[in-house]
């Protein structure tokens, strides 16, 4: 910046995860920008606080205040701002123009930061798992290679996308170990999901908002690989030797019309097609010819999603409420998921649609996405929703709750049903598999076992 020249000021359109991290990549030590002001959307809750100054740093003594952004053009103008940075995943090209439509008719110009600019550094091997849509399977496959890398006594630590919908100085670095770590954060419904599946594999999780710290006392556990799992359908926040990046054939097409997911379609060494066991085959077919196309030097792998319910003849004949998972079916786009699938092929007397029985913040769950069918998502950002989902699923007329999010929401939650759990993993499908993959991974960085249990 120039002597005598003012700062320029920029907003920064998010939902509670990339826009921290570029924040704090891009903007916050940088003399010659001012942040005014973050906008938020898709989490419910997240407006309204303030990115405090402990996170902003020096050049922010109040923090920065983090608003609707429906509030977006007015910001602009009164503000005068310069720059309006969009940093937020999976919404659709068509809303990524029409942001950048409303930021230029207020006054600013419209940026989005690239992966170089925003992506850390490590000595120590990464493998990266995105996806091009919320829901196609990427928590799958982060859980089946800690399998594999557990398997050949590779130290391994997971590093999740950040989900930072809380007290944002307490979730600077968040480590998690055990069950007891999760209570002790007050993880919400949301984080558990993500969180729990890989804890129960012995997996050491770090997640929050400070990610270059993060990455620091990652590198003090001193782990043979570093293991990112995405969130959305985001790209990541740390450069990867290796980028797998998931598909899903029942949205075919979609990893051309969604972003980052586009950008993770073309970025990819290693592209999944997941659920090829129970997508129509001209879906599959049709993704092929898409990946063939726009990225004809990535690895192709099928994988299968496949199910176990527990007590799963109990259903038979029963009325079935089906909880999904929460993203996948919310901006995720997803109209039900494998508890639906389940539920139908396990004899369900019926499966009860929900919505007659919405209570409080659910109601406006599925005013905004119109697109859900007879499931509810297990909604739980904060202790207001977990409240209104077990109001809900306690209201609805049914035999049974078919929980079918990685979750135990029978733990969390006082229902007044019988709940069944159904959990689902992912199996290769012919070769090259993500085994081979991974074994060639370790092989060509020199990895050796260290008897990693």
């Amino acid at each position: 910046m120039q002597k005598g020249e003012s700062p320029r000021r920029v907003i920064i359109m998010g939902a509670g995860g990339r826009d921290f991290h570029n924040f704090n990549m891009a903007f916050r030590d940088d003399p010659s920008v001012r942040v005014v002001a973050f906008t938020a959307a898709q989490i419910p809750g997240i407006e309204e606080k303030v990115y405090p100054a402990t996170l902003a740093g020096l050049l922010y003594p109040e923090g920065i205040p983090i608003v609707a952004e429906e509030r977006l053009p007015e910001l602009v103008r009164l503000n005068r701002v310069n720059e309006v940075v969009l940093a937020y995943s999976d919404i659709s090209h068509e809303v990524v123009g029409h942001h950048a439509s409303v930021a230029l008719a207020a006054g600013a110009d419209f940026v989005l930061l690239g992966p170089e600019r925003t992506m850390l550094r490590t000595r120590i091997p990464v493998i990266s798992v995105c996806a091009v849509r919320t829901g196609c399977g990427k928590s799958q496959l982060t859980r089946h290679i800690c399998d594999l890398l557990r398997r050949r006594g590779i130290s391994t630590v997971v590093i999740r996308h950040p989900m930072a919908y809380g007290d944002l100085t307490r979730q600077r670095v968040q480590r998690f170990a055990s069950g007891a770590d999760l209570d002790a954060a007050q993880c919400t419904i949301e984080e558990r999901e993500e969180y729990e599946p890989l804890i129960g594999r012995k997996a050491i999780v770090y997640a929050g908002v400070d990610y270059r710290n993060i990455l620091t006392q990652v590198e003090q556990e001193r782990p043979q690989v570093v293991l990112w799992d995405g969130g959305n359908n985001d790209f990541p926040f740390i450069h990867s030797d290796l980028e797998l990046v998931v598909l899903d054939p029942f949205r075919p097409g979609h990893g051309m019309l969604y972003h980052p997911g586009e950008t993770n379609l073309r970025r990819a060494d290693v592209l999944v097609i997941n659920k090829v066991n129970t997508a129509p085959p001209h879906c599959v077919e049709r993704v092929l010819e898409i990946v063939r196309q726009v990225n004809p030097k990535a690895i192709l792998v099928q994988t299968a999603s496949t199910y176990q319910v527990d007590r799963a003849a109990v259903i038979h004949g029963k009325s079935v409420v089906v909880i999904e998972d929460g993203p996948t079916v919310t901006h995720g786009g997803m109209s039900f998921g494998a508890g639906y699938l389940a539920a139908r092929d396990l004899g369900a007397g019926k499966i009860v649609n929900p919505r007659p029985f919405l209570q409080g913040t659910l109601r406006e769950t599925f005013a905004a996405y119109r697109h859900i069918g007879e499931v509810l998502p297990a909604m739980g950002y904060g202790p207001q929703q977990m409240a209104d989902l077990e109001a809900t699923i306690n209201a609805i007329p049914a035999d049974l709750v078919l929980v079918a999010t990685p979750v135990d929401l029978g733990r969390l939650l006082r229902l007044n049903k019988e709940t069944v759990r159904l959990t689902y993993e992912m199996e290769a499908l012919g070769e090259p598999s993500p085994e081979a993959i991974i074994d060639g991974f370790i092989e060509g960085r020199g990895l050796t076992s260290q008897g990693v249990v």
